[in-house]
């Protein structure tokens, strides 16, 4: 949405960015309203409307990648008790969605792929808004779980947690991220009482115009009218994994006790691979071993 008209200056108005800010903001919303309305491409949405009702419900948003989806699906499986798991596919290759329907299959998750998504890969983060914004009208909203929840793929439990314990205190849950005085959940760990969200606009595309990330659109409508002080936070420790480069270079990051992320972005490109084998090694020990993961 455009920032209020007291937040642009003299330059902004120069260079009409009011103006374009809200004809960018209509179009972005003709997207996501079209874009909502469009079926699965596979999967069994009203089987799953139907099975999710008092439910906790989470969903992992997989993207073009079965490798590390495969542990996040064992980890949740192991370590996270009393939820309703779902996969919401949003990916762009063909290849990659049939690798990641058939693990879902063989692991019995129910999957259901989203439609082709407008923004590609090269607008990853309005995507990945596109795609939760999809599950919570076609999904959630109509499904109606108790609470629910969203992940990355690259998130992995290690140890056994309960991300919906906060929300018998506060209405929603996860991991803050700030921009100046405005904050916003991250969208890969983010969990809320379907009821607090009745007749709220809930939008978790991005809000750049005030810098705020994917589910940042959730601003005006959830997170503005919540003291953030209120929200229970876990440390997040950036840590570098490989041996002799710098956290800015190659990093890992651990959430809470319980919890760590690959960080699929950022970093040195050519660390990627060597990154992934040590990373897979790491949760697959604490996985299937059920080993700590060592100090880095």
């Amino acid at each position: 949405m455009p920032k209020s008209l007291s937040e642009y200056d003299l330059d902004d108005w120069v260079h009409l960015r009011p103006p374009l800010h809200a004809l960018k903001t209509w179009r972005y919303r003709r997207v996501t309203q079209a874009y909502v309305r469009l079926p699965p491409r596979a999967g069994d949405l009203n089987g799953l409307i139907g099975a999710i009702g008092g439910r906790r419900l989470l969903v992992t948003v997989a993207f073009n990648d079965a490798e590390i989806l495969r542990r996040h699906l064992d980890g949740v499986r192991r370590f996270v008790a009393g939820v309703e798991h779902v996969v919401a596919d949003n990916s762009n290759d063909e290849a990659a969605a049939g690798e990641i329907r058939s693990l879902c299959d063989r692991l019995g998750v129910p999957c259901l792929r989203l439609p082709a998504n407008p923004w590609g890969a090269n607008s990853a983060s309005r995507s990945h808004g596109l795609a939760l914004d999809w599950i919570w009208r076609r999904l959630v909203r109509p499904g109606k779980p108790v609470a629910f929840g969203f992940l990355d793929h690259d998130l992995i439990p290690i140890a056994p947690s309960d991300p919906f314990e906060p929300l018998a205190r506060q209405t929603v849950a996860g991991d803050k991220r700030w921009a100046g005085d405005r904050w916003f959940l991250w969208a890969g760990y983010c969990f809320f009482r379907t009821d607090a969200l009745a007749g709220i606009d809930v939008d978790f595309s991005q809000d750049w115009f005030i810098g705020l990330d994917t589910g940042g659109g959730n601003w005006r409508s959830i997170y503005s009218k919540i003291d953030p002080a209120a929200i229970e936070e876990r440390p997040l420790i950036e840590v570098a994994i490989l041996p002799g480069v710098a956290i800015r270079d190659c990093c890992i990051e651990t959430r809470g006790e319980a919890w760590v992320h690959e960080v699929g972005v950022g970093g040195r490109p050519e660390l990627k691979s060597a990154k992934r084998a040590l990373f897979l090694s790491l949760v697959d020990k604490a996985i299937y071993e059920g080993a700590p993961l060592p100090q880095l």
